[in-house]
């Protein structure tokens, strides 16, 4: 019997379920944005949650409602292309896409990916020893202990890893599974669902290399705390610094985590002083000055003392020593531990060409791709291109956690 000669519609699908069925951050993230008229280099804002502090007693105390918005850029335009015979289209859609839609579907799905996992620089929270790779049921526990202390829902958590992760905690946790699951462990390396994470590895976990991060850093300055409605868009300040060594390049990098001494988290419900100084990160490469070797860091979050925003206890001192996570040079994998709603990508439908006969596109559970196909007279061979347009935000980072390895 024949093969039927494969039309845009029957590779669109199948390109959009090879998307899917690639994709590992892709799958785990909120993908619920989607508008049809939302262009390339287009923003998506986004509503920020309304916090309030419960009130004492019979008599009604009013508060200011102050909504933040946090937006995403759709700017991540991704392709592949291929030429082949006007034979081909008459191949069986399985071997069509064993063939090229596969291989073109996985290297996108990649892409989307790496660009999720480049998000850890927004996360703030880290946990673990960096230069050790997770490997027990503590480790993994470290990073669900954190989020319950933030306050972050039990359930739609989930920890992805980098390769070397995923094996070791795939030995490590397979004496505390159950048959089926031990069986997992050692045929599949799959770690399966342990300290209220669904675990999965992906081998686009980015590493980390840490800026110089030498000299003596301190605060410089005190009282650099900011109210939440002059911070609600970007959840970042500026913090004065000094005491870097002078007139470094790269003195820090954007995904540093750090400390201030005396600056301790809070329960972002009850309100309650953590046991934990809050950690920051660095949301852009910093440089430092002469002299005293002056950085003025942008950081997440923003110190804010007081009201439903709350993020610390207390506005760091001046001269507060500052502590790097990591060794300045070294380079460390960024798991991330997350609840689904810390990141968001918005994959927007591509507009279809009115000029080329062969083409369409598939929108499905807010992913979207189009193919389009053409002939190329001088070269006599057929082209045909797979696109996907989107954007990435770690939309509420509060609601991660990195776990170094």
């Amino acid at each position: 019997m024949a093969n039927t000669l494969l039309s845009p519609n029957l590779i669109a699908k199948e390109a959009m379920t090879q998307l899917e069925n690639n994709m590992v951050l892709g799958n785990l993230v909120h993908r619920e944005y989607r508008h049809e008229f939302v262009k390339a280099g287009d923003t998506v804002s986004i509503r920020r949650p309304v916090k309030f502090l419960a009130s004492d007693g019979a008599t009604l105390v009013k508060q200011d409602i102050e909504e933040g918005n946090s937006e995403i850029v759709v700017d991540q335009r991704k392709h592949v292309g291929w030429e082949f015979s006007t034979q081909d289209l008459t191949l069986s859609i399985h071997d069509y896409s064993r063939r090229y839609i596969q291989p073109a579907m996985i290297t996108l799905a990649n892409e989307v990916d790496l660009s999720l996992a480049g998000l850890y620089t927004a996360v703030w929270n880290e946990v673990g020893t960096p230069g050790t790779t997770p490997s027990t049921f503590l480790h993994l526990a470290a990073a669900g202990k954190r989020m319950d202390q933030m306050a972050v829902p039990r359930v739609d958590r989930n920890a992805v890893f980098d390769p070397e992760a995923a094996w070791s905690l795939a030995d490590g946790l397979k004496t505390v599974y159950v048959q089926d699951k031990a069986k997992g462990a050692y045929e599949e390396a799959r770690i399966g669902r342990y300290a209220a994470f669904d675990t999965f590895g992906d081998q686009n976990i980015r590493n980390h290399t840490v800026g110089v991060a030498t000299g003596t850093p301190l605060v410089n300055g005190a009282s650099q705390n900011v109210t939440y409605a002059a911070s609600m868009t970007t959840n970042t300040q500026t913090l004065n610094t000094d005491g870097w060594t002078n007139s470094t390049t790269g003195i820090l990098k954007a995904g540093d985590v750090f400390t201030i001494a005396g600056v301790y988290a809070v329960n972002p419900v009850s309100q309650d002083k953590q046991a934990f100084l809050q950690q920051f990160t660095v949301m852009a490469d910093a440089d430092s000055g002469a002299s005293t070797g002056p950085a003025a860091l942008t950081v997440a979050p923003a110190i804010i003392t007081s009201g439903p925003y709350r993020t610390v206890d207390v506005a760091p001192a001046d001269n507060a020593a500052i502590t790097v996570m990591g060794t300045g040079g070294a380079i460390y994998p960024q798991n991330l531990c997350f609840h689904k709603n810390a990141f968001a990508l918005v994959s927007v439908p591509l507009e279809v060409p009115e000029g080329a006969s062969f083409s369409d596109r598939m929108s499905r559970n807010g992913l979207s791709v189009r193919v389009v196909k053409d002939y190329d007279i001088a070269e006599d061979v057929e082209i045909i291109r797979l696109d996907v347009l989107y954007g990435v935000k770690a939309i509420y980072p509060d609601l991660a956690c990195r776990l170094t390895g």
